[in-house]
């Protein structure tokens, strides 16, 4: 099992809002009291916040689904429903998060760093929030929307201040081993090292740390060896320093040519040029490579290069070319501009383009409505609820689709699709297009009316009056016809 994991994928989802509730208030004496339908609670965040005791995503590597909680559902009496649990998971300093597409969406350095990664489904909305002047008792709520998906990679480049490079068996985990407390493993072969170790060092007043960088050999910016893996974890570093072998037996190697190589993997990766340079000349403790140090010696000063013989075994040299580490570490805290509160701000490109709502476009005979509030409008809606519809209607008659379907020349019956998402439009919805006609209660009356209310059975004065009217004559006549009924009687005895 792995005890080091630098990439990961990942699989996150956001909680999902949760519902609104259509609800009437009833009570004694008043059984209908208005609409009292609380909204749904909000999903909870997927959130990614750099801590400072995590140096893996080990965790994630065997755990790579995460999903935060979802919003309880609203409740009668204008109850909302609670918000979902957000979901914090804990990365180490210097975690890259990438896209599906490779797209950086946030780097994050810096401990207390955070991103929303995913953000949770808000809730829908009651009855009682959805009540306005011309639709006061509104016979439906709007549905919370879905979490948000995401399949993101997270890439870690170890955050330290001095980076170690040099060929495999160099001995630079021998010399962080000899310059701090950190117990890496050590072996005679190549690759020993398959991971980064990090070793704290104090020369002085300053504390610094410091990594090495395993498996760079020629071509390892192409990616043979390991350094195709591993070279992205000196990006953070103040300095390097080349670990040189003095003391290798193998043909064709000499400490200038291995320089040579190692600044040459350095360019081809690109972005390191100006880290200030340091050379340790390692293994002096034997005799034929002091010699052979000091031959060089003057070369590499030559170039510019500060140079150090040292010994992880003797520890020779080792206590100047900590203070040397620690002279540039300081100077370049000194430079660095002051820590400000790190903000990341994630600026997603616009669905339907920049200052419009929403896009149509023809395809395979249908007119494809897309943009972020069409397709939020339709999650939302209970489509099994006649009255819900005649909502949706109006909320996208009043963005101007309807107007905008008529100008492309839509007619009654054509297909018209709305809230996919993706490029094959997953989820959408297809209406028939008819034009200035709603659905439920809106069809007892014009767009954003509810007839229902209008109705109510009370009668105005003038009607009281003109009811009374008609029963006092009904009554007169009820009256003349009676009293006409016994004289007509008589009249027939006589004859």
């Amino acid at each position: 099992m792995p005890s080091f994991v630098d990439q990961v994928t990942l699989d996150v989802t956001a909680g999902n809002g949760g519902h609104g509730v259509a609800s009437v208030h009833r009570e004694k004496f008043k059984p209908l009291g208005g609409p009292d339908g609380g909204n749904g609670g909000n999903g909870g965040d997927v959130v990614l916040r750099v801590a400072a005791d995590v140096t893996t995503l080990i965790d994630y590597h065997h755990e790579p689904h995460r999903k935060a909680g979802n919003g309880a559902p609203g409740a009668g009496s204008n109850r909302n429903g609670a918000n979902g649990q957000d979901l914090v998971l804990p990365v180490p300093d210097g975690t890259v998060v990438r896209d599906q597409d490779g797209e950086v969406l946030a780097d994050l350095v810096g401990v207390g760093t955070e991103v929303v990664i995913a953000a949770g489904g808000r809730g829908g909305l009651g009855n009682a929030a959805l009540a306005s002047s011309k639709r006061k008792a509104p016979g439906f709520a709007l549905k919370g929307e879905p979490g948000e998906h995401r399949l993101i990679t997270l890439e870690l480049k170890v955050v330290a201040d001095i980076g170690l490079v040099g060929f495999p068996s160099a001995g630079k985990s021998s010399l962080i081993a000899a310059l701090s407390r950190a117990r890496p493993k050590i072996a005679d072969y190549p690759f020993t090292t398959l991971v980064p170790n990090l070793g704290v060092v104090t020369a002085g007043s300053t504390t610094f740390t410091v990594a090495d960088v395993p498996g760079l050999i020629e071509g390892a910016s192409e990616g043979r060896g390991l350094g195709h893996d591993f070279l992205r974890h000196v990006e953070r570093c103040a300095a390097l320093v080349h670990v040189i072998d003095c003391a290798t037996a193998e043909p064709g190697r000499d400490p200038l040519s291995d320089l040579d190589v190692i600044e040459g993997e350095l360019a081809a990766y690109g972005g390191l040029e100006d880290r200030p340079r340091l050379v340790a000349l390692n293994k002096v403790d034997v005799p034929d490579a002091r010699e052979i140090a000091g031959f060089v010696r003057a070369d590499l000063e030559a170039r510019g290069l500060d140079v150090f013989e040292v010994s992880a075994a003797s520890h020779d040299g080792l206590r100047e070319l900590s203070f040397a580490m620690a002279e540039v570490v300081q100077a370049k805290r000194a430079a660095a501009p002051k820590a400000e509160a790190t903000r990341i701000v994630l600026r997603p490109p616009a669905e339907a383009g920049v200052g419009e709502e929403f896009t149509i476009v023809q395809r395979d005979g249908q007119y494809v409505v897309r943009g972020e509030k069409p397709a939020r409008w339709v999650r939302q809606t209970d489509f099994s609820n006649d009255e819900a519809v005649g909502f949706l209607a109006d909320r996208l008659n009043r963005l101007g689709i309807e107007d905008k379907l008529l100008e492309l020349g839509a007619r009654r019956g054509d297909d018209v699709v709305i809230g996919g998402s993706g490029p094959d439009d997953e989820d959408a919805v297809v209406f028939d297009f008819d034009p200035q006609v709603s659905a439920g209660a809106e069809m007892l009356g014009r767009r954003g009316e509810d007839q229902r209310l209008y109705d109510t059975g009370r009668r105005t004065n003038v009607e009281r009056r003109e009811e009374l009217a008609r029963k006092r004559a009904f009554e007169a006549a009820a009256r003349e016809g009676r009293e006409a009924e016994p004289a007509d009687l008589d009249g027939e005895d006589e004859s």
